[in-house]
């Protein structure tokens, strides 16, 4: 009941405060859950798709969508049927967590880029030389033994 008084004052004139807070955020729409995305082919063509699209990332640098899809092109990339198919694409491998969409602002223009998440580094002097395995001696255990009257 407070509350309603409360954000009724200050969408009126208020101080903005919590009222104008709670209408901005019960106005929002729900984020796209991109791990639900549908690739729009069968999941093995879309993974053949994917492993082609991911090593062009890859090998080219973090790249925008016009330029990811003119070297999808010269590459030969098949199974692409249009440039709205590499976005569905694209965001499908970014729900999967292949790819990272980042913002490069300059000015007053946004540049949105594709790159691929880093690997883990994998150590060559790590799989030569195994882990030495620890020995430790077995300890008494702390209860004591009760002693019995006679």
């Amino acid at each position: 009941m407070w509350l309603a008084g409360l954000v009724k004052n200050n969408i009126k004139g208020g101080n903005g405060g919590v009222g104008s807070l709670l209408v901005r955020y019960m106005s929002r729409t729900r984020a796209v859950n991109v791990r639900k995305i549908n690739p729009k082919v069968p999941i093995p063509e879309a993974k053949s798709i994917a492993s082609s699209l991911y090593d062009l990332i890859k090998q080219r640098g973090p790249l925008t969508v016009p330029n990811t899809w003119t070297l999808a092109q010269e590459a030969g990339i098949g199974g692409l049927n249009s440039k709205t198919h590499m976005k569905i694409m694209l965001k499908w491998m970014r729900g999967r967590k292949l790819l990272k969409l980042f913002c490069n602002q300059v000015g007053s223009n946004k540049k949105f880029l594709h790159c691929t998440l880093p690997e883990e580094p994998r150590t060559e002097q790590s799989e030569s030389f195994p882990e030495p395995v620890l020995q430790t001696k077995k300890k008494p255990s702390a209860k004591r033994k009760k002693k019995t009257k006679k």
